[in-house]
């Protein structure tokens, strides 16, 4: 595999970029080496500089489930670039996205465009305080919601959190005051929640999770465990917030949510309702999102929010996903990688000092590395440290061959509309080979 041309990219932009990058997964430091630059994607393939062909499971971390390139998506933006990328005023096209999500998604009732997954987190914490009139987030470890200072906190043992300790930013220059607002708990434990609730339930706004964990690893959890955070939530008043911003229009139209029938207050969306354009959203019922700006007090704005090229981008990817056969078709794959992955996989496994359980959610999957007779991932300290010197070998072993995997054992990978069962096929004999060497 040549990698002359990505080197020379990688060493120019660590002169410009703080390590490099603009997003820090992309600096490959979980796996060593310099990342590769890509040059452009068609279908479900990638390529280099260096003129490398790539079968991707990354798809930009979620949003291609379309593929890269699509046809139509491009044309739509191609169109609207030529009339006009930003005006700062309503457009029809925004309301035309808005209106389909909100047609098609039944525990929703409004909707407000922002631009970032984080920039949607951020503003519907600040809705929830808004709209209870109470201070404190309950969120869990190991999901991921944005980089805003609130969120990038964690606490250790929840019961430490209870005897008064003293929260702990996981980034310098989090206020230590946004620590003591925002409770960490592990996830799958109804007992700590309790506990939470019975000491500071009076001024609990709102939980946030990911009901489908899918960014330290696949942490697939218990329904009874979100019915209980839905429950518990009612009882004191406080809002349930359902964080879809990679599950969201990957698991069905109407998400997780919809999938398994929970009813949030609010839930945050991104990535593929821009059909690959920055993007962001966040949603819930009229009665709390009625308390925005400028029909209500708490505050939220945005120059770029709605934007056109991201609009446009949006609904044609969302039109597919309603009228195509995507879903089906995206389900018949996963399942012949479920089927593949222990026909194939599994017994060469049975030589290793490790083991591989394949987590699978519809077209979301991970390689959960771990040492014999482990058990279920649902809490991300459960996660065995041994994984990522195993996975960093299969990730090199598997990009030489042609197939392009998630730099962090802790990711997760996508499968995308336009690939075929022969991909899976690939995918499965790369992983044969890179297991079998490693």
């Amino acid at each position: 595999m040549k990698t002359e041309k990505s080197g020379e990219i990688w060493y120019r932009s660590l002169k410009v970029f703080p390590g490099g990058v603009n997003s820090p997964v992309r600096a490959y430091k979980s796996v060593g080496n310099h990342p590769i630059a890509i040059k452009e994607g068609h279908g479900a393939y990638l390529f280099d500089e260096d003129d490398n062909t790539y079968l991707d499971f990354v798809n930009s971390w979620g949003p291609m489930i379309l593929g890269h390139g699509d046809l139509d998506v491009s044309a739509a933006v191609a169109k609207q670039a030529a009339n006009g990328a930003s005006f700062g005023a309503i457009t029809r096209y925004e309301v035309d996205l808005g209106e389909l999500i909100v047609n098609n998604i039944p525990h929703i009732d409004q909707v407000r465009f922002v631009s970032s997954g984080t920039e949607a987190v951020m503003s519907a914490l600040r809705l929830a305080r808004g709209f209870t009139g109470k201070n404190k987030i309950i969120k869990f470890e190991g999901c991921y919601h944005g980089h805003s200072d609130a969120m990038l906190v964690k606490a250790g043992s929840g019961l430490l959190t209870f005897s008064g300790d003293i929260s702990q930013s996981s980034s310098p220059g989090v206020p230590e005051a946004f620590s003591r607002e925002t409770i960490v708990l592990p996830l799958d434990d109804e007992s700590l929640v309790q506990q939470a609730f019975d000491k500071y339930g009076d001024d609990i706004a709102a939980i946030i999770i990911e009901p489908l964990p899918a960014n330290s690893g696949l942490l697939k959890q218990r329904l009874e465990f979100l019915q209980f955070l839905r429950k518990i939530t009612k009882e004191h008043k406080s809002l349930l917030i359902m964080d879809e911003v990679i599950s969201g229009f990957r698991l069905g139209f109407s998400g997780f949510c919809g999938k398994y029938a929970i009813d949030p207050d609010l839930v945050t969306y991104g990535k593929i309702i821009g059909g690959g354009l920055p993007v962001g959203a966040f949603a819930g019922k009229k009665e709390i999102m009625q308390n925005l700006s400028p029909q209500g007090k708490v505050y939220q704005a945005g120059t770029l929010s709605g934007n056109p090229l991201a609009m446009v981008a949006g609904l044609v990817t969302l039109k597919k996903l309603l009228e195509k056969d995507v879903y089906e078709k995206l389900g018949k794959l996963s399942g012949l990688l479920v089927a593949q992955f222990h026909e194939k996989i599994k017994p060469i496994l049975k030589d290793k000092k490790y083991d591989i359980q394949l987590v699978v959610e519809d077209s979301i999957f991970w390689l959960n590395i771990f040492e014999k007779n482990g058990e279920d991932v649902r809490q991300v300290t459960k996660i065995w440290e041994g994984s990522s010197a195993i996975y960093a070998s299969i990730f090199w072993k598997m990009l030489e061959n042609g197939v392009h995997l998630a730099p962090s054992a802790y990711e997760v990978g996508f499968l995308s509309y336009p690939m075929q069962e022969k991909d899976i096929y690939l995918l499965i004999e790369s992983l044969a080979g890179a297991i079998a060497s490693t």
